[in-house]
């Protein structure tokens, strides 16, 4: 398609006979330009890993899109993979083993929408197979992931986006440009939280321990620990935030989207100190993650706090109707007034009469094309989309620190300028996952 790849016809063909389910009829549009240069009709042409809701939604928003085709979709779950694959009959191959995916020679880019306890090790195989990526939040689970996805990205000159979607939203834009404009004055505090109420039972509890036919349950675990098939663990990436080894809890689950405004806004590096409690206080179902969980990061004259319950849905002042439902914010605290906002409203509370007088900032952050729109249009320029792996590290980072502490029951300190923990020689063990056999964490890239 748009740029040729170095990877071996053999190559492809022996992944293909390993992991193709059908192959349609499809002439890369590159193959029709002169001296391998593409016609401006030229396609970029994206597969997808991982056919849950998620991910098929992201292929439809790259795809509705006359410059972009669908060349390839994988899932080791076969009802999903043939759901998908039937979507994108004419030009998409379908593959139940992603390397073989990745083995095409004329793929731009791929979507890995898979679970999260999948993410740092495909995300790195799509760099090394130079694939420009779009990597669903959570980006990584462990400290050594997050760092080793960045160096790979970098590495092999990879365009990537992380799918934190809400970034793409205007009101999330206003909110910089007001925090930006000093009107709030210094700003020493960011309150963050996601909560909802899933009552007692939770997900539930379901005593099956066959997986479903067409489902390879083995490959679906992939790297992370082994164990006996479970029905709420394999649904989707709801389900998969309720259990740790496989999504993170709902830390990860939810503040990639939440914990990205006060990154951006307010152009934050790493934390230098990690602190969270909390713990599994009510919630009696299959899961194990917390139901409570609470974390302070410390930066540079600013604590950031995050709050997060899956057993009391209270939103403060963006609580709205008085009925359990999922409720988020993000508060800054600045010496001239508060800014409270969501994903499609913000509000200012100034202390007394400390902003009479301040006018409101021009809107200078210009719109987004759409999140999946503004990879496609970088995979074609060369440029880094807004929240490309080098930036979400920012966000990453801080939230797979706040899991190891609350873990570990203990503060953590951390050198930004390293990237690495600070006198705690637990913690810096445990930052690095242990990969189940024959998997390997690809430690080259720390």
């Amino acid at each position: 398609m748009l740029n040729r790849k170095d990877v071996s016809r053999r190559s492809f063909l022996r992944g293909a006979a390993a992991g193709a389910v059908a192959a349609p009829s499809f002439l890369p549009a590159a193959a029709l330009g002169a001296d391998g240069a593409p016609p401006p009709s030229d396609r970029v042409a994206v597969g997808l890993i991982g056919c849950g809701g998620m991910g098929r939604e992201n292929l439809k928003n790259c795809t509705r899109h006359a410059d972009v085709v669908a060349a390839a979709v994988c899932d080791v779950n076969k009802e999903r993979l043939d759901a998908t694959r039937a979507e994108y009959a004419a030009t998409a191959q379908a593959f139940t083993d992603y390397r073989a995916l990745l083995d095409m020679e004329d793929l731009d880019g791929v979507i890995i929408a898979t679970p999260p306890h999948w993410h740092a090790l495909q995300a790195i195989h799509a760099c090394e197979a130079r694939k420009d990526l779009f990597l669903q939040k959570p980006m990584t689970l462990y400290l050594a992931e997050s760092l080793a996805v960045k160096n790979a990205v970098a590495r092999h000159k990879r365009v990537s986006q992380i799918g934190t979607q809400i970034h793409a939203g205007e009101n999330y834009r206003r909110v910089v440009e007001l925090v930006r404009s000093g009107n709030l004055g210094k700003i020493s505090v960011v309150r963050t939280f996601n909560v909802m109420n899933q009552g007692r039972e939770g997900l539930g509890k379901d005593p099956n321990t066959t997986p479903p036919e067409g489902l390879d349950w083995n490959a679906w675990l992939g790297p992370a620990p082994a164990r006996l098939y479970n029905r709420i663990l394999a649904t989707g990436s709801y389900e998969h935030s309720s259990f740790m080894d496989y999504g993170g809890g709902w830390t990860p689950g939810m503040a990639p989207h939440i914990l990205d405004l006060p990154v951006w806004a307010l152009d934050l590096g790493y934390p230098t100190y990690v602190a969270s409690t909390g713990g599994r206080f009510t919630i009696d179902d299959d899961g194990d993650a917390p139901d409570v969980q609470e974390i302070l990061w410390q930066y540079p004259g600013l604590t950031v706090t995050w709050m997060m319950s899956l057993v009391n849905s209270y939103g403060f002042d963006l609580h709205g109707e008085p009925v359990p439902q999922r409720r988020l914010g993000i508060y800054f605290h600045g010496l001239n007034g508060t800014l409270y906002c969501d994903y499609g409203t913000h509000k200012i509370v100034p202390e007394g009469k400390a902003m009479e007088g301040a006018q409101p900032p021009a809107s200078r952050i210009p719109p987004s094309p759409g999140h999946e729109r503004e990879w496609i249009e970088c995979i074609r320029s060369r440029k880094e989309p807004s929240c490309c792996v080098a930036y979400h590290t920012k966000v990453d980072v801080p939230i797979v620190l706040g899991n190891l502490a609350l873990r570990l029951g203990r503060a953590l300190k951390f050198d930004p300028a390293k990237a690495a923990i600070v006198g705690d020689e637990e913690a810096a063990r445990l930052s690095m996952p242990q990969y189940r056999t024959p998997y390997r964490f690809p430690a080259e890239y720390l």
